[in-house]
């Protein structure tokens, strides 16, 4: 059995501590992030010869002012490519996992498109098997959850859920279902749960039966009054 109290020990910081001054997802917004004494949760997405990168976006051009894709670069292309605003560079997984050295625990969102399920889950496992600290992955897509129940069972997974768009009696009746075969292909530890969903007819039951629930993106005092009644752990930006 997998231990995950350090998914609830402390609020994690959404891509990094950042501000004004510290861009999402960079070294520094980890710095941060550890000197608050929080968690970090963070992004990857995967490069074109298959190295995972810590990066929100599949275009390069908003945290970057750079032409193009993470997907279509090399790892030593995007690892030259500063970062808006400051003198770093768009980092590997690897190497933050080297910058936190077991600091903070640590979430990863899998960010993944089309067919690339195979290729970013193995950069981060790889990334992941000589790491010691506390570390959980998770994604909107059930199939890098089973991907990784699969192939590397002890990496603590998690499945991220949002019920909106449901605006439709049709979709209404099919998110539930569409919800529980996420759940029955991911195999989640956790449940990663979007805060405007909270609180939750689907989410409330698996955390009875003692499936821990994480909420995102908490901004506001009422969100966090939310999810003190309906959640067991924050992700959070400041206000």
């Amino acid at each position: 059995m997998a231990d995950l109290g350090f998914l609830t020990r402390a609020p994690f910081a959404h891509r990094g501590l950042h501000s004004e001054t510290i861009i999402e997802n960079s070294r520094a917004s980890w710095e941060a992030a550890v000197a608050a004494g929080h968690g970090i949760e963070c992004d990857v997405v995967v490069s074109d010869d298959g190295v995972a990168m810590v990066f929100h976006d599949y275009r390069l051009k908003r945290l970057t002012g750079a032409k193009g894709s993470i997907g279509g670069k090399k790892a030593a292309e995007l690892g030259e490519t500063k970062l808006a605003g400051c003198d770093e560079t768009v980092p590997t997984l690897a190497e933050m996992l080297a910058l936190l050295d077991r600091r903070a625990p640590l979430l990863i969102e899998i960010k993944v498109r089309g067919t690339r399920v195979n290729k970013i889950c193995r950069s981060v496992a790889q990334a992941l098997a000589d790491y010691a600290g506390e570390a959980a992955v998770m994604s909107f897509n059930p199939e890098v959850g089973r991907w990784f129940a699969l192939n590397a069972p002890d990496v603590v997974r998690g499945l991220v859920v949002s019920e909106r768009g449901e605006g439709s009696v049709i979709e209404r009746l099919k998110g539930p279902m569409s919800r529980s075969l996420s759940v029955f292909r991911a195999r989640p530890h956790f449940l990663a749960y979007d805060i405007r969903d909270l609180p939750s007819a689907f989410a409330a039951p698996l955390r009875a039966e003692g499936m821990p629930v994480l909420t995102w993106t908490v901004r506001t005092p009422a969100q966090v009054a939310t999810a003190r009644d309906h959640a067991d752990q924050i992700i959070y930006e400041p206000a």
